[in-house]
């Protein structure tokens, strides 16, 4: 099967990349663990595969799909998300550039830039891309290589309106990276949009199981794309053949997951808007949400990442510590709902900067269960404070 004429999100998550194997019908690719591939002489290479760091036919498929989904030209997959973000700083920055950079973001993104790179000669500001304006000021003030945006963002879903970040950005001559992980591309596709890189965390939605870790980029530009691949096969943070199969086989049911996980979202976030023990829920499918209109306008529909704050920092962690069926857990995406402290856990490593999380909020990611079970164990926890 060819994906010539497949437009549709649904059918491009089952079919790219998933053409089934010549040399026996199987419907399903199979999974090529091979390390290196026999030449026909030196230098005949079959089909480009020479060696398990360089390419591998499994980790090809899951590139095709990604790409596809995300409506980009190429894509690149990769041990873990920082290693993806590694390979795509390393590929654009040079010591004495700088990264303007949200003030919410993954913990890790930050750590990479400024602890990392940061002894390189890389320099960091911070701004609140939610906020236009501030923006806008800041690159006026003085304009960077890369402006890095996470919308929704993490853990506090602050929405930055793509299509105006980009056109702000490249007037400048920035190049504007959208981590596009809490959203997915089945509910948000920053290419579109304008943006010029997506990087996703593989490990979340898109392998959607809790089972497999990742990262990838997704982008158009030719030149960008080839330096970047010359730093996943040099410095060899790929992904392995069954990592990237078990990636690609979450992709094939992304989009009905997300449709559940953000219906199941949605409930959460109205219910807890509803309850006096909570002084504050984050989520941009609530219309009292700051973000809401434009987070309408570039997704379709608002995910499964719901934040609340409650009164305080110790109420916060008995909350954590009380519910049955969200589990206690690092990171997020999975079918499974979990709840995180980020003060703690995910955000530790940006303590007492200027992206520090509140000691009182938490993160939920919704999973798929029947959304009467999560309701009710989020009634139980906060009926114990």
């Amino acid at each position: 099967m060819t994906t010539e004429n497949i437009r549709g999100f649904d059918s491009l998550a089952v079919h790219a990349g998933q053409e089934f194997d010549p040399a026996t019908g199987a419907v399903i690719p199979p999974v090529h663990f091979s390390t290196t591939y026999a030449q026909d002489g030196v230098g005949g290479l079959r089909q480009g595969y020479e060696y398990g760091r360089s390419g591998n036919p499994t980790r090809t498929s899951l590139q095709t799909q990604l790409a596809a989904i995300e409506g980009g030209r190429h894509a690149l997959s990769f041990a873990s998300g920082l290693a993806a973000e590694d390979a795509l700083l390393r590929a654009v920055l040079q010591p004495g550039d700088e990264v303007l950079l949200g003030n919410d973001v993954y913990g890790g993104t930050y750590r990479l830039i400024a602890r990392i790179l940061g002894p390189w000669g890389v320099k960091l500001r911070v701004v609140d891309m939610s906020d236009a304006d501030a923006v806008a000021a800041a690159i006026d003030q003085r304009a960077p290589k890369i402006v890095w945006v996470e919308t929704p963002s993490n853990p506090l879903l602050r929405i930055t309106d793509i299509a105006e970040l980009a056109r702000v950005s490249h007037a400048a001559g920035a190049l504007v990276v959208v981590d596009n992980t809490f959203a997915s591309p089945a509910l948000q596709q920053p290419l579109a949009l304008g943006a010029d890189v997506v990087v996703h965390s593989t490990t979340k939605y898109l392998g959607g199981h809790s089972d497999v870790v990742g990262g990838a980029l997704v982008l158009n530009d030719d030149e960008l794309a080839e330096k970047a691949k010359f730093l996943q096969f040099a410095a060899g943070a790929v992904s392995g053949p069954l990592d990237a199969w078990l990636t690609t086989r979450g992709i094939k049911t992304l989009g009905i997951r997300m449709q559940r996980h953000s219906e199941n979202g949605q409930a959460v976030a109205d219910f807890l808007a509803g309850h006096g023990a909570v002084a504050r829920v984050y989520y941009p499918g609530l219309a009292s949400h700051p973000g809401h209109e434009i987070a309408a306008r570039q997704m379709s529909a608002f995910g499964g990442i719901v934040s609340l704050a409650l009164a305080d920092a110790a109420a916060a962690r008995r909350f954590a510590e009380s519910t049955r069926v969200f589990t206690l857990a690092e990171s997020l995406g999975g079918v499974e709902s979990l709840l995180n402290y980020p003060d703690e856990m995910t955000h530790a490593s940006v303590r007492g900067t200027e992206l520090a999380v509140p000691e009182e909020v938490i993160r939920l990611s919704v999973g798929i269960e029947s959304v009467e079970d999560l309701l009710a164990d989020l009634e139980q926890a906060l009926a114990g404070l």
